[in-house]
């Protein structure tokens, strides 16, 4: 049972349940989001109770009692990158409809610190992990999460990733290798021959498929990839890969950039160099991010559903059961 008492002199779960006049039994289960149904009735007495002792919960103890809490934790790559931050969106106004916390973690694209943060919520009894973000190319790392996974789900908990089918758990896999093939057919529909890809970094699986896929789309049309120039997945890495591409003076008519945050830096880039645009190059990203609304001149992009997807995630989170084989949803990408 959870405990009823509260060590700081406030209003115990059994002073709410004698105000709303129900059994201790049903206001733990009106409060505490049981299997069980309560009658709506009776649960809006409970919580009218609550709200007017001001009533708080004994998080620790419930999680002690339950074998785990009801908030979920969201491990991102970068809070300020407007591609997670749409779906960190989606995931909580999801979570507001199950009666879910969200726990934000931002691991500044380190893989370690990822594992350090799913650790954590484990120790802490967290309902469930939601792992948002590319994978890497890297067997060690991955061999070490897939423990860190394991282990979350021996005492009750359950990961939900966003990325690379790579993991045995709920998986979101985004379709990045058709979204940019089909990006490249329709730039060479329009006429343009010959292209640059700001790869983004090498070990990076999503920045790999974008590349591929955007590869193999000029394959299958007419136009032709001269350069390839890898840097950060971010804001700065556009601008200092686009500026490398204008100082080797590559004669390219249109550039792509496989995330848009890296291809907003690269138009900042030919802004600082005289380039104008789309006069003198073209430029076309992957994400569809918000930011994109105030960019100008608007950039060509591959739309992703990310607040959507953020709550598909937690929707997988909510509708979990035990020892259930992992599943898998597609997003297509625009």
């Amino acid at each position: 049972m959870v405990s009823t008492r509260q060590h700081n002199g406030s209003a115990t779960l059994s002073d709410v349940a004698a105000a709303a006049g129900v059994s201790l039994a049903t206001a733990s289960r009106a409060l505490n989001g049981s299997t069980r149904r309560v009658r709506e009735d009776l649960k809006d007495r409970v919580l009218d109770a609550a709200k007017r002792l001001n009533y708080s919960a004994n998080a620790q103890a419930q999680a002690m009692a339950s074998g785990r809490s009801n908030v979920v934790g969201l491990l991102v790559h970068d809070i300020a990158d407007p591609y997670f931050s749409s779906i960190a969106g989606g995931v909580m106004r999801a979570a507001e409809q199950h009666n879910l916390l969200v726990t934000l973690g931002s691991t500044a694209r380190s893989a370690e610190r990822e594992l350090d943060y799913l650790a954590m919520l484990r120790g802490q009894r967290s309902r469930s992990v939601i792992l948002a973000g590319s994978r890497v190319n890297d067997k060690e790392l991955i061999e070490a999460l897939r423990r860190e996974v394991s282990a979350f789900g021996e005492v009750g908990g359950h990961v939900v990733a966003i990325s690379q089918h790579r993991l045995p758990v709920d998986t979101i896999v985004i379709e990045n290798r058709a979204g940019a093939r089909a990006l490249a057919k329709e730039l060479s529909g329009l006429g343009y021959r010959r292209f640059a890809v700001l790869a983004g970094p090498p070990e990076l699986l999503t920045a790999r498929d974008r590349v591929q896929g955007f590869s193999g789309g000029l394959a299958d049309a007419t136009g032709r990839l001269v350069a390839t120039i890898e840097g950060t997945f971010t804001r700065d890495g556009g601008y200092a890969a686009m500026s490398e591409l204008i100082t080797k003076n590559t004669k390219v008519d249109c550039v792509f950039a496989v995330n848009d945050v890296m291809a907003v830096g690269a138009m900042a880039a030919c802004r600082d160099h005289g380039i104008t645009l789309p006069g003198d190059l073209a430029i076309a990203g992957f994400d569809d991010i918000t930011t994109l609304r105030d960019v100008t001149p608007a950039l060509t992009t591959v739309r992703l559903p990310l607040e959507q997807i953020g709550g598909m995630a937690l929707d997988l989170v909510a509708t979990a059961e035990p020892g259930a084989k992992p599943r898998i949803r597609r997003v297509r990408a625009r």
